[in-house]
């Protein structure tokens, strides 16, 4: 029988937040579903969720977004698990990343939160830290602004150029680690891009 996996886009609920960059993991799983024609259902777990498969034949995918704001993502995570019997090492969780440069995409399993409250709320619910991550690159603030009130800016308009692209390779990126497992994924993704 084909392995489960729970595809986790963390980010804010609301349309004040959706264009914001605190919420491109959100988009990648909007582009996850509309590559298969999903919508996504209310789920009790506090999460919108789609129910689908990687292909005919493989994985199945639990889509989610949870509907919590993103420093409390962890109980939906842990919670959407619980119901549908997942570990951790195949919960994936997608999300912006400010040590990142924009257009760039890293994979990695475990490690710290890097100051990521949603990553943390999570590992803390999960009660370990070993969940594999496609971390999407928003980059850092030129100037003095605040990093709390960038990420939670709309994308620029140079970085809308771009944003199609980057969230499509992020979607590619989850397709692959949950297809030929993380160092696949990171050997496409992590190459510079050309």
């Amino acid at each position: 029988m084909a392995e489960t996996w729970l595809v986790v886009g963390l980010g804010n609920p609301g349309p004040r937040y959706e264009a914001t960059r605190h919420n491109v993991g959100q988009m990648v799983i909007d582009e996850l579903a509309a590559r298969r024609g999903e919508g996504f259902k209310a789920h009790k777990a506090n999460a919108r969720v789609a129910e689908t498969w990687l292909r005919p034949g493989a994985a199945k995918l639990i889509l989610a977004k949870p509907t919590s704001f993103m420093n409390v993502s962890g109980g939906p995570v842990a919670g959407l698990a619980k119901f549908y019997g997942i570990a951790p090492e195949r919960i994936v969780v997608v999300h912006d990343e400010l040590d990142i440069p924009f257009d760039t995409i890293k994979l990695k399993t475990g490690g710290g939160h890097g100051g990521h409250n949603g990553v943390r709320d999570v590992a803390k619910a999960l009660g370990t830290a070993d969940f594999p991550r496609v971390r999407v690159g928003i980059g850092r603030p030129v100037g003095r602004q605040e990093a709390a009130d960038w990420v939670l800016d709309p994308f620029g308009a140079a970085e809308r150029q771009n944003l199609p692209i980057l969230v499509g390779d992020a979607a590619d990126a989850v397709e692959q680690l949950i297809d030929e497992g993380l160092l696949a994924a990171q050997q496409r993704h992590h190459a510079p891009r050309v």
